[in-house]
């Protein structure tokens, strides 16, 4: 008759129990985007925190003539190359572009066709790491990456340029612009561009020179 051996337990024969797996410690990536103009001069800011909440980076980059949600899907690309290239394995992100985040997470369909090649990107390389989530935040909560994309566009707008002058990254919100425009055959026109997205309404308070 054959003995019979004690069962075996996490650990081994004897019973000592092996620690459990220890969590993988999660670095978190707030992360934003914006444009001037929506489209217009966009740019997005990323500020990358390791497990222990210390800051290990702050990212931004300006991307040319692009919408918010072109400018949002940027900074998470920047945010998930950022975990790639230094052995992240575990990533938080937060962001306050609710529709970016209900998109990745399949509760909204991709339907813009700009947006569809960068949500497939942002997919398949969030993909590879072990441990991936992101969260809607309130814009509130997000100032540290919303000043960098504002860093980015003033710094390639220019302080007195009229995307600057705007102060708001975003369309579709009030903002107050200051801009100097010169008469010709009775028409205004302005002196830089203003890339207003069509049925923009505008309020103008004329002071004669």
């Amino acid at each position: 008759m054959m003995a019979k051996h004690p069962p075996l337990t996490r650990g081994g024969l004897f019973g000592d129990s092996l620690p459990e797996p220890k969590a993988i410690p999660a670095h978190q990536a707030n992360i934003d985007g914006g444009s001037r103009g929506n489209p217009g001069p966009a740019a997005y800011g990323v500020v990358i925190r390791n497990g222990k909440g210390e800051v290990v980076a702050r990212l931004k980059k300006y991307i040319g003539h692009n919408t918010n949600n072109v400018a949002e899907y940027f900074g998470l690309i920047a945010a998930l190359d950022y975990a790639q290239t230094h052995g992240i394995r575990a990533l938080r992100v937060e962001s306050d572009s609710e529709l970016m985040v209900k998109q990745m997470r399949g509760r909204y369909k991709v339907k813009s066709s700009d947006l569809r090649p960068l949500f497939e990107r942002a997919k398949k390389m969030s993909q590879t790491l072990e441990s991936f989530r992101i969260d809607h935040i309130y814009r509130e909560q997000n100032r540290e990456a919303d000043a960098l994309v504002n860093q980015a566009l003033d710094e390639t707008s220019g302080p007195g340029s009229a995307a600057s002058a705007a102060g708001e990254k975003r369309g579709g919100k009030e903002a107050t612009m200051r801009l100097v425009a010169r008469c010709k055959d009775g028409v205004l026109q302005p002196e830089e561009p203003l890339n207003l997205p069509d049925g923009t309404e505008v309020e103008i308070l004329l002071r004669i020179r």
